[in-house]
């Protein structure tokens, strides 16, 4: 196996004719330099498609061929004997630049109509609302770039056996790789393996395919042999896709008695230098704006949705994707209505809420909520977190002299989405469908294999908590294998928050198939009618009557290697079960989000005293996996809203390529958590059940916001950007 490093563009925009590799290959132990050159008609582009209008496609190739568009661009890649060699290799490689103008904002790519996509949407009598109405706030809010992080950094080994392409990738999308891979090399899918072990963190960042990716399988096919790249750490925060950096202009108006009747609205995202395969640069835009009313009834609304090209990496997928900035911009909105009107916040919410009675419900931007029940899930919030004690605390603190504030944040998310939301806004390289095939063996013990991996979501607990029930085994007879597409059905993978969607409807069904055809085969041998049989405990008997048993192990035995009376005549040999899933439309999950936080006057400090969350998800499966989603979430967001930054300078280079630059949030940032549930089923899916992966994300920044903004009311301070900066409490905007 050859080991690879990638030489990467120092310039954000630039010209190259030459590379000189002579020196790094002279190095003992490196076997090659490839360059664009090389790779012509080994691998093309990734060219994701958006159909709908408004979109410009773009094509990211493997290696930079002439022009280099981000610092961090690859344009070489060393193949050596080890990953040392091929380290010290790369820094031998000389390319000679010529540094070209740099787009490093959003309003310069616009200004130079460097527009990726734009759409616009309009509901109701948006002009004549505003005119009437009695208040119109008007505000604009900003969000930073953020780095995904994950512990584990992409990774990719591939191998070539002269028909095949095997390839182990740490991935979301295996499926979706496959397919890409195919694209791009021009082989048939049949002849590509992918194969995605155990995942350390993902958070979207691996839900895209990478120019690396095609470099690494090229590479594999054309030498003959095993190649590994393990990405470094600066390589991840310079070279891998960012996400969120947005701008949003937003009208809202609304009446004297603080009720919202309308809201204008226009996003503007820095996309930068390429669409991301799959998802393009559409996603985080638009996602920003279809959600931004939330859980509320706004009878008129109006937005534009812009991504415009930079000279910085693609935006891509991060938990909570769009949905984060949406609800950071609707929330601050009702707490400044709040104000304005002069009401408590929790006050205003109640007044603007889609009632409990009220669905389905279709938003204002179109899409159809299935279920919720907001007044209920603040009250309980307000309820767990001491309300009105946290107030009266607040006064007592503001007599000291001390800054505490209380934030709420409401908001709503799109989750378990299927190929007919993917196909609405027009994205074509996500098919929207999952898999699972469930087999118990001759020895009675079970194996799923799913399309859609894991990340630490706890997949395995889940699955096999669900499918032992159904099948009457131990839970630990269950085994979640390897997501591998060798073994396992065609998928699209795991992200939006997709999973307890898609297992319920794949993993599950499939179990109750088996359990239909384990009951046969128990009746038969027990002389019962097969709904007369109970799984359980390993066993299956008559119901009543449980010493008339006989062991799952039994029963697959039988299924394997009939007896001489053979199987009963509805039941076949074998014991395996395939699903495919396509989710109707997608569920949607909230949470009330309360947070109490002190800002240190000195310091500008922000220091989180109480945080509660009251969560819907529908019917939970697994309290402890739930809980830990919610946990891991918020402390996302924590350090979303008051630590993570990637910032670029005006020629478009990276101030924050390490984690001593790149804040994330540590143990002394996250307090405790109380969390309540409330089970508000879906109509929609199997069992009632709904995603939850990112809600914590998509909450934390905005209640977070709006206590800190609370805090610093008094001092005149708006908050109005995330990460929050405060910098000098006497003066200025934070």
């Amino acid at each position: 196996m050859l080991a690879v490093a990638f030489v990467r563009s120092p310039h954000a925009h630039a010209r190259f004719s030459a590379i000189d590799s002579v020196a790094a290959r002279a190095l003992p132990g490196v076997v090659a330099v490839v360059t664009a050159g090389d790779l012509r008609g080994l691998a093309g582009s990734l060219a994701p498609r958006m159909v709908g209008g408004g979109f410009t496609p773009t094509a990211w190739p493997p290696l930079a061929d002439g022009v280099v568009r981000f610092a961090g661009e690859a344009v070489a890649a060393v193949v050596a004997a080890t990953a040392y060699v091929a380290a010290d290799a790369r820094e031998l490689v000389q390319v000679a630049y010529e540094p070209l103008a740099v787009l490093a904002t959003a309003d310069a790519a616009l200004a130079a109509e460097r527009v990726l996509f734009r759409r616009g949407w309009r509901h109701g009598d948006v002009d004549a609302v505003f005119a009437a109405a009695p208040i119109v706030l008007r505000e604009r809010f900003t969000h930073g770039r953020l780095a995904a992080a994950p512990m584990e950094p992409r990774g990719v080994l591939a191998d070539w056996d002269g028909e095949a392409l095997t390839v182990w990738a740490s991935t979301q999308i295996p499926s979706i790789l496959r397919s890409a891979l195919a694209t791009a090399l021009g082989l048939q899918e049949t002849r590509i393996r992918v194969v995605a072990p155990d995942v350390g963190g993902a958070f979207g960042l691996k839900t895209h395919v990478f120019p690396e990716d095609l470099v690494m399988a090229a590479l594999a096919r054309s030498l003959g042999r095993p190649v590994k790249w393990i990405e470094e750490r600066r390589e991840q925060l310079t070279s891998a896709s960012h996400a969120r950096e947005q701008r949003m202009d937003v009208e809202l108006a609304a009446d004297a008695e603080g009720v919202v009747h309308g809201l204008r609205a226009r996003v503007l995202s820095d996309a930068g230098a390429y669409h991301i395969f799959p998802l393009t640069g559409a996603l985080e835009p638009l996602g920003t704006a279809s959600i931004l009313p939330g859980p509320y009834r706004v009878p008129a609304y109006e937005y534009e949705a812009i991504a415009v090209a930079t000279n910085k990496p693609p935006l891509g997928a991060y938990r909570g994707v769009g949905m984060t900035m949406g609800a950071f911009t609707m929330e601050r909105m009702m707490d400044l209505l709040a104000e304005r009107v002069g009401l408590d916040p929790a006050e205003v919410r109640r007044r603007n809420f889609i009632p409990r009675d009220g669905y389905p419900f279709t938003s204002a931007s179109g899409m159809i909520y299935d279920s919720g029940d907001y007044p209920t899930a603040l009250e309980h919030a307000l309820a767990l977190a001491g309300y009105d004690e946290l107030r009266r605390a607040q006064q007592a603190a503001r007599a000291a002299g001390r800054l505490m504030g209380i934030g709420i944040a409401a908001y709503t998310e799109y989750t378990g989405m299927g190929s007919e939301v993917f196909r609405r806004r027009g994205m074509e390289d996500v098919r929207g469908v999952e898999g699972a095939t469930v087999t118990i063996d001759p020895d009675g013990s079970v194996r799923c294999a799913l399309s859609f991996p894991s990340q630490g979501q706890g997949h395995a607990t889940t699955i096999a908590q669900l499918v032992a029930d159904r099948l009457g085994v131990e839970l630990e007879r269950v085994r979640l294998v390897p997501s591998d597409t060798s073994v396992a059905p065609t998928g699209s993978g795991t992200f939006g928050s997709r999973g307890a969607v898609a297992i319920g409807g794949t993993a599950a069904v499939a179990a109750d198939r088996l359990r239909a055809r384990l009951q046969a085969i128990a009746g038969h041998c027990l002389e019962a009618a097969p709904a007369d049989i109970t799984l359980e405990a390993g066993r299956a008997f008559v119901r009543g009557f449980s010493d008339r048993a006989v062991t799952i192990s039994e029963l697959a035995r039988r299924a394997y290697s009939p007896p001489l009376d053979g199987l009963p005549a509805e039941v076949g040999p074998g014991l395996s079960a395939t699903v495919h899933f396509d989710p109707p439309a997608p569920t949607f999950s909230g949470a009330i989000h309360v947070v109490a936080v002190e800002v240190e006057r000195a310091t500008g400090r922000v220091r989180v005293l109480r945080y509660v969350v009251v969560e819907d998800c529908g019917p939970v499966v697994n309290p402890t996996i739930v809980e830990g989603q919610v946990h891991g979430a918020v402390a996302q967001g924590i350090g979303e809203a008051l630590l993570e930054s990637i910032v670029y300078d005006a020629e478009g280079q990276l101030l924050t390529a390490t984690l001593m630059d790149y804040a994330l949030p540590r143990a002394e940032d996250v307090v405790a958590f109380e969390i309540g549930h409330l089970q508000t089923p879906s109509p929609l899916t199997p069992d009632g059940r709904k995603g939850m992966g990112e809600g914590g994300t998509i909450g934390a920044p905005a209640a977070i916001a709006n206590a800190v903004a609370d805090a610093v009311r008094p001092l005149g301070l708006p908050v109005r950007g995330l990460p929050i900066r405060l910098k000098d409490l006497g003066a200025g905007t934070v």
